[in-house]
């Protein structure tokens, strides 16, 4: 179901921290003209965290008016209450979208037996296709391989994984753990250098940041693989690792991030409202100068 290249959204917000819906489907149609396979919203780069009920509903809207059917719509349902993740399915479904993503429990993170009945839970309820998304760096605990085996064989419903996980040896032991008793189970990386060594171990291909910035590079690599150019594709994966070096820059990499986007063409603001945190001049030349090596 879900196959190539993936972004997860940033979210724009107006200097004094409202969302920039215009901006936002500016950016997403920039992405989706590109050639990505589909967008996620509401994700950690979608500064979720920071956004309320209604305005998770409204940004939902926004990327499903803004995509319209040219490529697939995801959305973040992660919360710490089984039951706010419960709603923010129906709305998404309500919404248009086409598959919804959903975190482990973060903050006290779950035991294996818990995460078994919590994403079970998800699963069973949802009116839409479930994508796992692992973050141990930022849930506190891990989906092991074993553990998303069981929950694939066990639930039709859970269809995918985004595994962020730096280390290619977890994502590689999902897909060969999942792939025997569900060949058709999704693993996505997280990391955006991961693209070759995810389609070289049998995954599916990236969800991953720096596609809000080049995701012209993404699709390049990614039909250039298709095509059996491998030697296209590891060019590509060589500007994408280079550009590495952007999640290095300031406090908290959504900000480079955004801030790059808007360098490439997305229109707005690159304020963050996660921890009001700002760029300074530094980090913009920063950025500035890992564009060029483009």
């Amino acid at each position: 179901m879900f196959r190539g290249v993936y972004c997860p959204s940033i979210t724009l917000f107006t200097e004094d921290g409202r969302i920039d819906h215009a901006s936002t489907s500016a950016h997403l149609d920039r992405i989706v003209s590109a050639g990505v396979q589909g967008v996620l919203v509401l994700g950690s780069i979608g500064e979720f965290f920071t956004l309320t009920p209604q305005e998770k509903t409204e940004i939902t809207r926004t990327a499903v008016q803004a995509v319209g059917g040219h490529a697939q719509v995801l959305v973040g349902t992660a919360d710490t209450d089984l039951r706010q993740v419960k709603a923010l399915n129906q709305m998404a479904a309500q919404e248009g979208a086409d598959a919804v993503v959903v975190v482990s429990p973060y903050y006290f993170g779950p035991s294996h037996a818990q995460a078994r009945r919590f994403f079970g839970a998800v699963a069973e309820d949802s009116p839409l296709p479930v994508m796992l998304y692992n973050f141990p760096a930022r849930t506190g605990s891990d989906l092991s391989p074993e553990l998303v085996r069981d929950l694939a064989a066990t639930h039709p419903g859970i269809v995918g994984i985004k595994d962020t996980v730096d280390c290619l040896s977890h994502t590689r032991k999902v897909i060969s753990a999942v792939h025997p008793v569900r060949p058709e189970f999704s693993v996505l990386s997280g990391f955006d250098e991961y693209y070759v060594g995810n389609r070289v171990a049998g995954g599916q291909g990236v969800l991953s940041g720096l596609t809000n910035v080049v995701p012209e590079v993404f699709v390049a690599m990614d039909r250039a693989w298709e095509s059996g150019d491998h030697a296209t594709a590891l060019e590509q994966a060589t500007r994408i690792s280079r550009l590495m070096a952007l999640y290095d820059v300031g406090d908290l990499f959504i900000g480079a991030v955004k801030q790059a986007a808007q360098l490439r063409g997305t229109p707005g603001s690159a304020t963050m409202r996660a921890s009001d945190i700002r760029l300074e001049p530094e980090h913009v030349a920063r950025i500035e100068e890992l564009l060029a090596t483009l």
